[in-house]
């Protein structure tokens, strides 16, 4: 992800490493159901930055929509 190219390299391998985690868990401790109209969409904070993700129970997906800094990311 471009995001990630602009991130310092702890702050990268941080994000990597709990994206990782998402998929044994999509739905950790932490975890918050966007509200309005992005309803569909989780976000998990590491740090100063958001992953903000979709789920498909169905078909066993975990699809990583945005990674940033808190005040860029929404």
């Amino acid at each position: 992800m471009k995001e990630l190219v602009k991130m310092p390299d702890d702050d990268v391998r941080k994000v990597v490493a709990k994206i990782d985690l998402l998929a044994e868990n999509p739905r950790p401790q932490g975890a918050i159901k966007l509200k309005g109209g992005l309803d569909l969409y989780w976000r998990i904070r590491v740090g100063d930055f958001r992953i903000i993700y979709s789920i498909e129970d169905i078909i066993k997906v975990v699809e990583i929509i945005a990674v940033g800094h808190r005040k860029d990311v929404y």
